[in-house]
């Protein structure tokens, strides 16, 4: 199985593989399940843990105003109950979601459980796994420096990184951060499964930087973590601090994240959720397999809430990390060789949804977690789900969104 991918259509799996056939249709099919529900709209009912309160207030769920209960109660209850439902189906552990619009956290709530063994449930404060929605924070960095006249994109990346061999063609940060920069992905599922850790960024571009680029930079859009990889070391280059301290420091202090923090694997980390998938052959719920994401902190290897990652959106939106003209930037789909978009900025897939609403985005997958952050710049609407599973359905996180949209 794939792990550490993002989502560009929609489906239920962001795994290039699903687990099984039948799981797959088994996501899609609550998906559309869902989106028939949310046209229905009909009823409403209370909700468990809902929310709706000004984003710097302290993030602990609380009752929601009547008035709120009201105008999204039937889109929480329609969310709730395929979230049940599909958890129950795929035999994931535990979830987490939430749902801000205007700036106001609309429902926040935990499913399942962070821990099995000790059936510690899910919070609010849950830490999970995010995968690949590590590069939607990342690009901010990489935005702060651009601001910061430290970062030039369409310099070679060994401006930055001297050490970082000389390939057939040049390459651009922007190249890069828009997966165009023909630097491989994954070779196989095992590079998910390193259990040696690397003490700095550096270090860890030992795994790929001698390989050869897949093709001219530019000419086709190719997934690459590996690639982030290399960013992370780019931002350490400009910015002449560690790469960790500097994302402490530029990014998630000023957009207040709390919870947000590397994976360190030998660290006790508070309200760390643990990590499952399915048996072989569809088996029942066992323990993911070891991983230490030192070697891709920038691709891959972050924790955070759900509602940390709305608020780092929030912040995009609203102009308190970066200016709108560098959120445009990482929000704007970049293009090959041969004009075509790629529907992929920064950091951030951007493109449309069937209705014609302009949406960014990222998923992430990586060993026993999935992650999704939904953002609707024109409608103000932010949704994050996250699951400490590989069985998941993070994929339906735009049917949620298209229920809070309808209910506007």
């Amino acid at each position: 199985m794939w792990v550490d991918e993002y989502v560009p259509d929609g489906t239920a799996s962001i795994f290039g593989s699903p687990r099984s056939k039948e799981e797959c249709m088994r996501s899609t099919n609550h998906s559309m399940v869902l989106a028939s529900r949310c046209r229905a709209m009909l009823a409403m009912v209370m909700g468990t843990y809902l929310v709706a309160r000004p984003v710097a207030a302290q993030r602990t769920p609380t009752v929601a105003s009547p008035n709120h209960v009201a105008e999204y109660g039937a889109a929480i209850d329609k969310a709730r109950a395929f979230i049940r439902d599909t958890m129950q189906a795929l035999g994931a552990p535990g979830a987490s979601i939430t749902v801000m619009h205007q700036s106001r956290i609309v429902w926040s709530e935990g499913f399942g459980f962070a821990d099995l063994e000790q059936q510690v449930p899910v919070t609010a404060l849950t830490r999970f796994r995010i995968g690949s929605v590590s590069k939607a924070l990342t690009s901010v960095a990489l935005g702060r420096l651009v601001e910061m006249g430290k970062l030039d994109l369409d310099a070679p990346v060994q401006r930055y990184v001297p050490t970082f061999p000389t390939k057939r063609w040049p390459i651009t940060t922007r190249q890069v951060a828009g997966h165009l920069s023909g630097i491989r992905h994954y070779k196989s599922e095992g590079e998910n499964y390193i259990t040696r850790h690397y003490p700095n960024v550096t270090e860890a571009l030992e795994i790929f930087k001698d390989d050869s680029l897949l093709f001219q930079p530019g000419t086709k859009f190719s997934y690459s973590s590996f690639g982030w990889n290399l960013l992370s070391a780019v931002i350490e280059g400009a910015s002449g601090e560690n790469y960790l301290r500097f994302m402490q420091q530029a990014v998630f202090d000023p957009a207040d994240l709390r919870h947000t923090i590397a994976d360190h694997v030998d660290s006790v980390v508070p309200n760390r959720a643990r990590w499952y998938t399915r048996g072989p052959s569809g088996g029942g719920i066992v323990n993911a397999g070891l991983a230490d994401n030192s070697y891709k902190w920038a691709g891959g290897g972050f924790l955070s809430t759900t509602e940390d990652l709305v608020e780092l959106a929030d912040a995009l939106l609203h102009g308190r990390l970066l200016k709108p003209e560098t959120v445009h930037l990482l929000w704007t789909s970049q293009h090959l060789t041969t004009g075509a978009e790629t529907n992929y900025g920064i950091g951030w897939s951007a493109d449309m949804d069937k209705s014609g609403r302009r949406r960014v985005h990222h998923g992430g997958g990586s060993v026993g977690g999935t992650a999704f952050l939904l953002v609707y710049p024109d409608q103000d609407l932010v949704v994050a789900l996250l699951v400490n599973s590989d069985s998941t359905f993070v994929g339906a996180t735009f049917d949620i969104a298209e229920c809070f949209l309808q209910s506007k």
